[in-house]
C-alpha cells in the first residue's frame, strides 16, 4: 500500500533531507514490557519547519494517508490528538520508502 508520503509532527526538529529513520507503529505511551513495532524504513525528502496547521489542503490530506478527509476534518483530528490550535506551527515531513 504505502501511499502515505507526508507526516506532520510537533518537534522532530533534528530531521534533515537524506536521513533514514524507522517508521514505527507506536513509540509513545507504551506499557511496561511493550516494545516498539517497526513498520519500515523511510528516507526524509524534505522538512518544512513551523508551517501553520491551517495550510493543509486536500492534496496534503491524500499525502498524509487520509484521502477521505477534508482539510477541516484533518485539522480537527490533528488538533484533538495533539491538543493544539489550527494556528499551531507544525513540521511537515515528506519522505519516501526505502
Amino acid at each position: 500500500m504505502r501511499t502515505k508520503t507526508v507526516t506532520r509532527r510537533l518537534g522532530w526538529n533534528f530531521l534533515k533531507p537524506g536521513d533514514i529513520v524507522n517508521a514505527v507503529e507506536q513509540c509513545q505511551g507504551l506499557k511496561k514490557g511493550e516494545k516498539v513495532k517497526c513498520i519500515c524504513r523511510i528516507r526524509i525528502k524534505s522538512v518544512r519547519w513551523g508551517e501553520p496547521l491551517y495550510h493543509v489542503t486536500k492534496e496534503e490530506c491524500v499525502k498524509e494517508g487520509f484521502p477521505e478527509m477534508t482539510p477541516a476534518e484533518f485539522i480537527d483530528m490533528f488538533k484533538w490528538h495533539n491538543n493544539v490550535s489550527a494556528l499551531c506551527p507544525v513540521n511537515r515531513i515528506e519522505f519516501e520508502y526505502v
